[in-house]
């Protein structure tokens, strides 16, 4: 093994690691702002999004007796000049989403 391929292999691995804790940020969660941007995205496709919100602070969450850490967070969206809101609940190790509820705007 000659000391090129070490070093190169050694900096991949460095930078995988850097770049893997700036993703899931100092706790092991996914960043809660990423979260919403990525629902957010899904849901922009079928409508202009009006206003979001997410909780910061992971939170406990059972589904199917598995229990979750998870971010709660809603997006309001217009579609044909209706209001549409949503409540979310996302995984916060992976940012995955558990559920999504359609709630009848005011």
């Amino acid at each position: 093994m000659n000391w090129k391929s070490f070093l190169l292999g050694a900096a991949a691995g460095f930078a995988a690691g850097i770049i893997t804790k700036e993703l899931l940020g100092p706790s092991g969660h996914a960043s809660p702002e990423k979260v919403l941007a990525d629902v957010k995205e899904k849901l922009k496709k079928s409508g202009q999004i009006y206003g979001s919100w997410i909780v910061m602070k992971p939170e406990t969450y059972v589904k199917n007796d598995v229990e979750y850490e998870v971010y709660n967070g809603g997006i309001t969206r217009n579609i044909d000049d209706k209001r549409e809101q949503f409540e979310f609940v996302a995984d916060a190790k992976t940012g995955t989403l558990l559920e999504l509820n359609v709630r009848a705007a005011d």
